[in-house]
C-alpha cells in the first residue's frame, strides 16, 4: 500500500469524530433542548479553539498528539480544520432543518473521505493536482446515498450532493470542512423552504 495512501486513510478516519458532533447535538436535544445543543457544540468549539491556540501559537503540544501527527505539513502552523468542522456543524445546526444539518455532516465526513481515498486508489484523469474525476465521481455518489437516506428526497438529495462535489473539487483555497456543510446546507433549505 502507498504510503501516501495510508497517511490519507488514517486522517479520514480522524474525520469520522465529526460524527461526535452530530451525536452531541442530538443527545443534548432530546434531554434538554436546542438551545442547549447548541451551546454545547459551542463549548466544544472554545476547547477546540483554545487548543489551537496553542498548538499555533504557544508551541504546546495538544492533548491529542496522533492528530498532530496527521496534519499535512502546510496545516502544521495553521489553525485545524477541526475548527472548521465544528463552525460547518454549529452553522448548519443553527440555521438549517436538523435533517438537513445532519445530511450536510454526514456528506461532509463521508463524501470528503471517497473523494480522497477513491482519487488515490483509482484515480487515472485528474482535474487538477489535487482532484481526479474517479475520486469527484466517488464523492457525489457517496454525497447522493447519504442525503437521500437521511432525506428521503431524491431533488434535495442531488442537489445538496452537486453542490458538495462542486465545493469540495473547486473552492479549493477554503476549508470544506467549513464550505460543504454550509453551502449544501443552504441548498437544500432553500429547496425544503419552496417545498421541493
Amino acid at each position: 500500500m502507498k504510503p501516501h495512501l495510508i497517511f490519507e486513510l488514517k486522517r479520514k478516519l480522524t474525520h469520522l469524530l465529526g460524527l461526535l458532533f452530530i451525536v452531541l447535538y442530538l443527545v443534548m436535544y432530546v434531554l434538554f433542548n436546542r438551545s442547549i445543543a447548541l451551546l454545547s457544540i459551542t463549548a466544544v468549539l472554545i476547547i477546540l479553539i483554545i487548543l489551537e491556540f496553542s498548538r499555533v501559537q504557544l508551541k504546546k503540544k495538544i492533548p491529542l498528539p496522533f492528530l498532530h501527527s496527521l496534519r499535512r505539513e502546510h496545516e502544521k502552523d495553521k489553525i485545524g480544520t477541526e475548527i472548521n468542522y465544528a463552525l460547518g456543524a454549529l452553522i448548519a445546526f443553527s440555521v438549517f432543518d436538523v435533517r438537513i444539518a445532519i445530511s450536510a455532516l454526514l456528506i461532509t465526513v463521508f463524501g470528503d473521505s471517497a473523494s480522497a481515498l477513491f482519487g488515490i486508489i483509482f484515480g487515472k484523469r485528474w482535474i487538477n493536482k489535487d482532484k481526479a474525476w474517479e475520486g469527484v465521481i466517488a464523492e457525489f455518489i457517496v454525497d447522493f446515498v447519504v442525503s437521500f437516506l437521511i432525506l428521503n428526497n431524491i431533488i434535495i438529495a442531488i442537489a445538496m450532493s452537486l453542490t458538495a462535489t462542486f465545493v469540495e473539487t473547486f473552492f479549493r483555497h477554503v476549508d470544506d470542512n467549513l464550505t460543504i456543510p454550509v453551502f449544501s446546507g443552504f441548498v437544500g433549505e432553500i429547496l425544503k423552504k419552496i417545498g421541493v
